[in-house]
């Protein structure tokens, strides 16, 4: 545990906590306090009081005094020169053609820095902006962009409600604000009717955020069935605000809407005819095919891997198919004359089975094939004469002697 005290530097703005020291100031008062950027003067928001360790940001800060009339003045003084600086640093912009909106200017406590507050829809390159400013006002430059929830933080103005935005009258940090909680309390959708100023989602969405999800809990959501003192009915509308519920109630021959208070109806419980209702239906179960045998699962497997999908053919164009039949004339022109040396083992391989299988190719094919009938003249014509004697008739053989030697 550790004694602070609450500073605020700017309105509406976050509160730090400070050593005390000896000071001990009370809320309202004025101080000089010590912080990261230098001497800065705040005013005190919160008196002296014990906090847990895990709220401090180590190390913390000392207050160095109350201050004085001449601080007050000071502070006064470099309010005025921020006004100087905001229609300086636009005309600089505006000379640079620069994409962005000054927003704010803060002149540091000692003189020593002067910050400048901007939003833009990306980054921005002002590095020559800084090299003008800082020639203008000779001292540090720091130019911070800021979201649009800091803008009209800063600028302030009035809400859709009628009164001082939020953010810049009491609200120290933003809180997270969701679309969810606008359909929770049965709001309106439209973005113009649930945004801000700076056209997000409004803060006091998160005011009654608690209040609504502790209500909707102790009943059913619209359209479920819920006890009466009538009997069951069914939702129609719930009124977190009042407290009150609209339920549809069956009558003999028409429904009717009536009105209760939360605390007058209940959930259905078992014994009542909504829990049938209510019940989830019981879903009949699958009947699990008994599990094949592996070798079944295994067999299965080996047949996709030995028989896989073929691709489908890709799509060629005119050019691309003629470029492929080229390419195919060229490659095949180069392996017709690629040395025998540089062949391949298996196209060597294959040449010598051709050679070797060519004879016994050949004289399978002559037993097999039909003579013809030249080729079987050929065959019974003799070789010699002496054969063709051998086959002629004696007596014609003597006579074609006699017609032989007779002139």
């Amino acid at each position: 545990m550790a004694t602070v005290i609450g500073v605020r530097f700017k309105k509406a703005g976050k509160v730090y906590y400070f050593d005390p020291c000896e000071v001990w100031p009370r809320p309202g008062d004025s101080v000089v306090v010590e912080t990261a950027r230098g001497v800065e003067f705040g005013e005190v928001v919160t008196g002296a009081r014990e906090v847990a360790d895990e709220q401090i940001v180590a190390p913390l800060k000392k207050v160095v005094r109350i201050a004085t009339e001449e601080d007050v003045r000071r502070a006064e003084y470099n309010a005025n020169r921020e006004e100087e600086a905001f229609r300086i640093c636009q005309e600089k912009v505006a000379k640079h053609k620069l994409e962005m909106k000054l927003v704010s200017v803060e002149y540091t406590f000692d003189n020593s820095k002067i910050i400048f507050y901007f939003t833009a829809n990306g980054r921005v390159d002002f590095r020559e902006l800084v090299k003008d400013l800082a020639s203008v006002f000779k001292m540090r430059i720091e130019l911070r962009q800021i979201g649009v929830r800091d803008e009209a933080k800063m600028l302030g103005g009035l809400g859709s409600c009628g009164r001082p935005i939020c953010c810049g009258t009491f609200l120290g940090d933003f809180q997270p604000v969701s679309i969810k909680m606008a359909k929770e309390q049965n709001l309106s959708l439209n973005p113009t009717k649930i945004s801000g100023l700076c056209g997000r989602l409004m803060c006091c969405l998160k005011y009654e955020q608690e209040y609504y999800e502790q209500t909707l809990k102790k009943l059913p959501k619209v359209g479920k069935d819920i006890v009466t003192p009538d009997g069951v009915g069914v939702i129609a509308e719930i009124n977190a605000i009042r407290e009150r519920v609209k339920v549809r109630i069956k009558t003999d021959d028409t429904f009717d809407v009536r009105e209760y208070a939360i605390s007058e109806v209940r959930r259905p419980g078992p014994e009542d005819s909504a829990a049938v209702r209510e019940a989830p239906k019981p879903r009949a179960r699958r009947v699990e095919a008994p599990p094949e045998p592996q070798e079944k699962n295994e067999d299965e497997q080996s047949k996709r891997k030995r028989y896989p999908h073929q691709k489908a053919p890709k799509n060629l164009s005119t050019d691309q198919f003629f470029e492929k039949l080229k390419d195919d004339a060229e490659s095949a022109k180069k392996k017709a004359e690629r040395p025998r040396k540089e062949r391949s083992a298996r196209e060597r391989r294959r040449a010598k089975a051709e050679e070797a299988a060519a004879p016994e190719a050949q004289a399978a094919s002559d037993e097999t094939r039909q003579p013809l009938d030249g080729e079987a003249f050929e065959s019974a014509a003799p070789k010699n004469a002496s054969d063709m004697q051998a086959d002629v008739h004696p007596a014609a053989a003597a006579d074609a002697a006699q017609n032989a030697v007779e002139p």
